[in-house]
């Protein structure tokens, strides 16, 4: 009887602390979603009511929420890998040939970067050519802080703002002349 006896007493114990525990995790998991504006849309259940209100943020209680997971990436096999006597291929042919997307960080062949760096340089220059043009007929138009008066121009202001705004233009031309050169120069000749 002792025996039966103390087995109900662990059993009412046991079951007074279950209705008076805290929450368990499954119940935890149940808060409330909320949807919050902006880019990009954010759906948390980190935010208490009054910070969800702050936001504009609204539940989606009830709406079934799926949260899908991107396939990871297989890593890239080691180059330690290939035959010790076996010589790699050279280039953005390695990749290719193995059947691998290729990687950033893969070297590409020197031929190829002779290529893109002359038509780098040429698109380059022809930019620089067209926009000290363009300077050209601004400063020629400026005409040492005196252009012409416009016929719209017979308030002095407007005069002035519009010789302000010419030398700024000047400005702006001449620091993007000098950010094509300095591109120019971080070319290989």
């Amino acid at each position: 009887m002792l025996k039966s006896a103390s087995s109900l007493l662990t059993l009412w114990v046991g079951a007074a602390a279950l209705m008076h525990a805290p929450p368990s995790l499954a119940q935890d998991t149940a808060r409330p979603v909320y949807r919050c504006p902006g880019p990009p849309v954010l759906y948390t259940d980190a935010i208490t009511p009054e910070e969800a209100r702050e936001r504009n943020c609204r539940g989606i209680d009830g709406a079934p929420l799926t949260v899908v997971q991107t396939p990871r990436r297989p890593s890239p096999a080691p180059a330690a890998a290939a035959a010790p006597g076996a010589a790699a291929p050279s280039g953005a042919a390695a990749p290719a040939a193995a059947g691998a997307t290729p990687r950033p960080d893969a070297r590409i062949d020197p031929a190829v970067q002779r290529a893109r760096d002359a038509d780098a340089r040429r698109i380059l220059e022809a930019e620089l050519r067209r926009e000290e043009e363009r300077l050209e007929l601004l400063r020629r138009e400026f005409n040492n802080g005196e252009p012409e008066r416009r016929g719209e121009e017979r308030n002095f202001a407007l005069y002035q703002q519009r010789v302000a705004e010419m030398r700024a233009a000047i400005g702006r031309k001449e620091s993007d002349i000098a950010a094509i050169r300095r591109e120019l120069g971080k070319l290989t000749p």
